[in-house]
């Protein structure tokens, strides 16, 4: 039996990848990866020329299979995302299942992901919170905000630039113009920032500004404004 890796990627600066994570790349039969260009272009910069295979949402239904066959074989397999760590948002869940149901060994490295830190500078309670990740782009969307809406823990979204403001509108629908809440973008990057105040005060900072980059919301739980 092989070794299923799930390898966190930079969200940003590549200084932020491990040297465990370096040397599990290196180490690899078959590096999996959500888009091998972008993937390429980290492994090139750190020299590693390992075998790569596309895997991502739309495939890894089909692909998981013969993965799992060939960690059946004996070999070393790492997963990577885009950036930051497989499963959260990213491909990951479905490989990392299916190996442990086949009885082999999954280990998932520490490292990057872009909540941890959007959260713990956010300034807002990190001793209880929930991940939401993505929230559905249209069908769905209000129905989970709604759910949301007596939840006491800090929140935790990521969304695209294009719907940052639609976001952010529809929280101050539901959870009430002063809601603490924080902004981030494009953490661990040249242009990183944090936008904090009330959902009405960043609502209206990015309906001024042009939202760029990645976006982690963080929004405080009922009762945190008062």
């Amino acid at each position: 039996m092989g070794t299923l890796y799930l390898v966190p990627t930079p969200v940003g600066n590549l200084e932020d990848i491990t040297a465990r994570a370096l040397r599990v790349l290196r180490e690899a039969d078959l590096i999996l990866a959500e888009d091998t260009r972008t993937s390429g272009l980290l492994l090139k910069h750190f020299e590693i020329r390992n075998a790569m295979l596309s895997y991502h949402k739309f495939n890894e239904h089909q692909t998981v299979e013969r993965i799992v066959d060939r960690l059946r074989a004996g070999e070393t397999i790492a997963v990577v995302s885009d950036a930051g760590t497989p499963g959260i948002s990213d491909p990951g869940f479905l490989v990392a299942r299916e190996a442990i149901r086949a009885g082999i060994e999954v280990i998932t490295l520490p490292g990057a992901t872009a909540f941890v830190p959007a959260l713990v500078s956010s300034g807002l309670p990190s001793d209880r919170f929930c991940f939401e990740g993505f929230l559905p782009q249209k069908k769905g969307r209000q129905t989970r905000i709604e759910a949301l809406r007596e939840e006491e823990r800090t929140m935790i979204f990521y969304e695209s630039p294009h719907r940052v403001v639609k976001a952010l509108t529809q929280f101050v629908e539901v959870f009430g113009p002063d809601r603490p809440a924080c902004v981030c973008r494009e953490i661990s990057k040249v242009h990183e920032e944090s936008v904090r105040g009330t959902l009405q005060e960043v609502l209206q900072h990015f309906q001024e500004t042009e939202p760029r980059g990645e976006f982690v919301i963080i929004v405080g739980g009922k009762g945190s404004g008062l």
